[in-house]
């Protein structure tokens, strides 16, 4: 078997298809640390905002738990070819209440299970890049991606 080869790549294009990664891959996968047990889920992001990334939580899951004891994550977004982008981070909780009102109003799922953007079992966690990283199926190596 021949050992498949990575199509070149324009090293000005990867931040496009980053982002096009990112915008087409509904449920990323998000890691935290549960002590030393790293923990990976689907997650359904409710707002993106270039690799700024907010996610909605309910508080009872442990996952609130784990992001409070170490808030570095990383997400894992990969397209239909197995191209993958992935986002380390830093989660915090939103309070600003304009953001929480825009996230909100564009969310109807938020809306029909939560009833209220009060509702205390609601968080929303932004998950700001430190590294973002891109690779293409069968490159085997991770190209950095400007996050400005």
């Amino acid at each position: 078997m021949t050992k498949p080869k990575p199509d070149p790549i324009d090293p000005a294009a990867v931040p496009d298809l980053a982002r096009a990664i990112v915008a087409g891959d509904r449920f990323p996968m998000l890691a935290t640390i549960d002590g030393d047990q790293p923990r990976l889920r689907p997650v359904s992001p409710v707002k993106t905002d270039g690799f700024t990334i907010y996610v909605a939580n309910l508080r009872v899951y442990h996952k609130t738990v784990e992001i409070a004891a170490n808030p570095r994550v990383e997400l894992c977004y990969m397209n239909d070819g197995h191209d993958q982008v992935r986002i380390t981070g830093v989660a915090e909780v939103v309070t600003d209440r304009e953001q929480l009102e825009e996230i909100w109003s564009t969310n109807p799922l938020l809306r029909f299970y939560l009833g209220t953007i009060d509702n205390p079992a609601l968080i929303i966690y932004r998950i700001e890049p430190v590294q973002v990283r891109y690779m293409q199926e069968w490159a085997l190596e991770y190209i950095p991606v400007s996050i400005g």
